[in-house]
């Protein structure tokens, strides 16, 4: 069969162009434009996600100087707290200078016993169960030294009982419980903590 367009009116050589352009604009679009469309939008959504996370960095690095003052303040706090509470590798030594400040206002321990610790977020309170002899006297000037003490010892739950026919030697019998409260290291938080005080009974030691 012969096709030649030359055998065609002319109204159907326009249209035989007619649909050749549109067959060659739609294989162009398919082929070329669509692809290069989608690739494009890929491009600006990842532009605008990237552009999201730089916008976000940038944010966090206008407050870099207000980070660095919190940390620089809570470093001082951490700072001040050391200088007032014990770490937990010191409760020992602690223990040591309570049991000689009770020696050096000449009063007696009769009973030393650690009990249950209470952890918090940033410390531990160690309440120690104390049983004393001695008089009125050496129990104020033990309370006093506790006070002056340059660690928080608070000393609570105090009862004092007379004891009969003294005969010249110890005219009081106190129970108190004395709690000290140590500050917990935050890299050994994670590691559990340790036992504590071994439990115990005697007199006080200098």
């Amino acid at each position: 069969m012969d096709l030649s367009l030359n055998k065609l009116p002319w109204y159907g050589q326009v249209g035989a162009f007619v649909a050749l352009g549109l067959g060659i604009t739609a294989a162009f679009w398919y082929f070329y434009v669509q692809p290069a469309q989608e690739g494009l939008a890929a491009k600006r959504t990842e532009l605008a996600s990237l552009q999201t996370t730089i916008n976000r960095g940038l944010a966090t690095a206008r407050r870099l100087p207000q980070f660095r003052s919190e940390v620089a303040g809570l470093q001082a706090q951490l700072e001040r707290l050391r200088a007032v509470l014990p770490e937990e590798r010191d409760v020992a030594d602690l223990l040591r200078r309570v049991q000689a400040m009770a020696t050096q206002s000449n009063l007696t321990i009769q009973g030393f016993t650690p009990q249950a610790v209470a952890t918090r977020q940033l410390h531990a309170e160690w309440p120690i169960g104390l049983e004393l002899e001695g008089t009125y006297h050496d129990l104020g000037a033990f309370l006093e030294r506790v006070s002056k003490f340059p660690r928080i010892i608070n000393v609570n739950g105090l009862e004092i009982r007379t004891r009969e026919n003294a005969g010249g030697g110890p005219t009081i019998r106190a129970q108190a419980t004395a709690t000290t409260f140590v500050l917990i290291d935050p890299a050994a938080a994670g590691r559990g903590r340790g036992a504590g005080p071994a439990r115990g009974r005697g007199a006080g030691q200098g």
